[in-house]
């Protein structure tokens, strides 16, 4: 309860008058029988049993006859219908009103918790748990809260009142109850003992089929140019078929309570009427009374049976709760330090790595990155290139605290990157990741995500430095071009040159771009570097590429292999001093060569 009241607290009045309005409606419900049996005895079997009913009631019928007793009697069972109407209205809406609130405000929460997220919480859990968990697992809740302001103090109070009305009419026949209501009992017990296993492992397969819609839709083109859909029809079958088996597990439990359910209160209806008979054959008890009797053992089961629904309702949303406990609970690793200082900016742009060393897994005793010594001043261009895995990703993910060093420090203007808030740390650093990702909306809308108050003309510069206003001109519609999820609707380059201009629209103190113009042709990637150093002369740019002629003409290019520096220098140094690069030179240079013979022959 103390997690979950933040998102009750503001709400209070809604969950203090949804239940008082149902109880308005239990005093009804519990009324109804009684004022039937009264005109059954009064107005059916008249003169009957007169002496078993209060004075007033006795009084009432002396003063208005037979005709005029049943007429006040309906009057009041309308009157009391319409109160029971107001009630049940009233808790409805105060339900609705409190669950949708407080599924809002906790929807809200764990969206802002995710974005707070470092990769390495992000890695923890899958992109398709997080989704059904601020999704499905939070209307869970929802449901759940609705339900109980319902039926919380309904159903117990119908059970309550209706046993009070029923000892109260015939004590002597409420001993059904004493074998009829355990048994019922020992059904809820079991729905809960079973019931909340099952719901948390649907809850885990759930995830598992939000993550292969996921993958498929996003990595679509891929499917569809290695032919793969087959494939992926079967992948999508198991999990959709390994979710419906654990839904008919779960379901099986609430399968097995209806039939159990109903049996026990037919055979309760059934042992009343054969003893209540007998009651009525002897005169011990009025018509009137055992068929209240009947109604108020009726509700008293049926409440038991809301309350069983409740608490299968409470399995599921406690599986539920305890998912997005998980994520609300879970401790960010790349936070603002005690000792940040809020005022401190990037204003220069100088990089420095000393000892730096990672792992991603962190009790493994491989690192990613081992012992990195590398300074970079400010508006130097490097260059960093090696093997696929040999941690340039990493390296440069560190500059903006993506990741934390494990050993060592990362500088930016000789200030540790822990010492600036995360806010403006990463203000000052702009990245153009190898996953090029935009989102669905204009062009203009992806590329002011950079700088959201940038006017037409400097939205323009950016798109004309990264290479792409040529392109986006040409669209019917130009910057107001709408974009699919993820770009699908563009191609590779020029999703990466829109990427490129987002960046430069930041106007940052640090550039990196990881493998950005990989998908760019060697002409169009000329004239994007040159317009970097024509327009970002003062910025420090950090280029990770895969061809060397992306590189060469660095400041000084990085070379990598295997978590470690193996070089640093020019061009033409590392071509006369590093083994590695000199390798990588040939055979680009090589296949360069091949690539253009083979176009002479052809």
């Amino acid at each position: 309860m103390k997690r979950w009241f933040p998102y009750i607290k503001p709400y209070l009045a809604y969950f203090i008058l949804g239940p008082l309005c149902m109880i308005v409606e239990v005093l009804g419900e519990v009324m109804m029988p009684k004022l039937l049996s009264y005109i059954i005895d009064f107005g059916v079997y008249s003169g009957e049993a007169k002496t078993a009913v209060p004075g007033v009631i006795r009084a009432l019928y002396a003063l208005c006859g037979n005709n005029g007793f049943i007429a006040a009697i309906m009057v009041g069972m309308i009157l009391t219908a319409i109160l029971m109407m107001i009630g049940g209205v009233g808790g409805a809406y105060f339900g609705a009103k409190a669950s949708v609130n407080f599924a809002t405000d906790l929807r809200g929460d764990i969206y802002r918790k995710i974005q707070s997220f470092s990769f390495a919480n992000i890695d923890k859990f899958s992109t398709g748990s997080l989704i059904t968990r601020l999704t499905n697992d939070v209307t869970q809740l929802q449901h759940f809260i609705n339900m109980m302001l319902r039926m919380f103090f309904r159903a117990p109070g119908i059970m309550v009142g209706a046993l009070i009305m029923a000892i109260t009419l015939n004590p002597e026949l409420s001993v059904v109850l004493a074998v009829s209501v355990p048994l019922m009992l020992l059904v809820i017990g079991f729905i809960i003992f079973c019931g909340f296993p099952r719901f948390s492992k649907m809850q885990t397969k759930i995830d598992a089929l939000n993550s292969v819609v996921g993958e498929n839709l996003t990595g679509v083109r891929v499917v569809k140019s290695f032919v793969r859909e087959e494939h992926e029809k079967e992948k999508f079958g198991v999990a959709n078929r390994n979710l419906k088996k654990s839904s008919e597990g779960a379901m099986k439990i609430m399968i097995l309570m209806s039939p159990v359910m109903t049996l026990i209160m037919n055979a309760t209806a059934i042992a009343v009427y054969r003893l209540g008979g007998e009651m009525l054959y002897e005169g011990r008890m009025s018509a009137g009374d055992l068929t209240a009797f009947v109604t108020y053992i009726t509700q008293i089961l049926s409440s038991l049976m809301m309350v069983t629904m409740l608490f299968v309702v409470f399995s599921r949303a406690m599986a539920s709760g305890k998912r997005i406990a998980e994520v609300l609970d879970e401790k960010v690793d790349v936070a603002d330090s005690a000792r940040a200082d809020r005022t401190r900016e990037v204003t220069r742009g100088s990089v420095e790595f000393r000892g730096v060393s990672f792992r991603y897994y962190k009790n493994s005793d491989g690192k990613v990155l081992d012992r990195i010594n590398l300074k970079i001043e400010a508006g130097e261009t490097v260059g960093i290139i090696g093997s696929t895995g040999c941690g340039k990703t990493t390296l440069v993910s560190l500059i903006a605290r993506l990741y934390d060093a494990d050993e060592g420090e990362v500088l930016v203007d000789g200030v540790n990157v822990k010492d600036y808030t995360l806010h403006n740390l990463r203000e000052g650093v702009g990245m153009v990741l190898q996953k090029n990702l935009l989102f669905s909306g204009t062009i203009r809308h992806n590329l002011r995500f950079g700088c959201p108050d940038a006017d037409e003309a400097t939205l323009r510069a950016a798109a004309e430095a990264a290479q792409a206003d040529g392109f986006v001109t040409s669209f019917p519609e130009g910057y107001e071009s709408m974009l699919g999820q993820g770009g699908t609707n563009v191609s590779g380059g020029q999703k990466q040159r829109l990427c490129i201009a987002r960046a430069l629209l930041k106007k940052p103190k640090i550039l990196i771009l990881d493998d950005s113009t990989s998908a760019v042709d060697t002409a169009t990637e000329k004239r994007i570097r040159e317009a970097f150093a024509r327009e970002l002369a003062g910025t420090t740019k950090i280029l990770i590429a895969q061809r060397i002629g992306s590189v060469r003409d660095a400041d000084k290019i990085v070379v990598m292999n295997e978590g470690r520096i193996t070089g640093v220098g020019t061009h033409e140094e590392l071509l006369a001093t590093n083994t590695e690069y000199k390798e990588i030179y040939e055979s680009q240079t090589e296949r360069k060569e091949v690539g253009e013979h083979g176009g002479q022959n052809a």
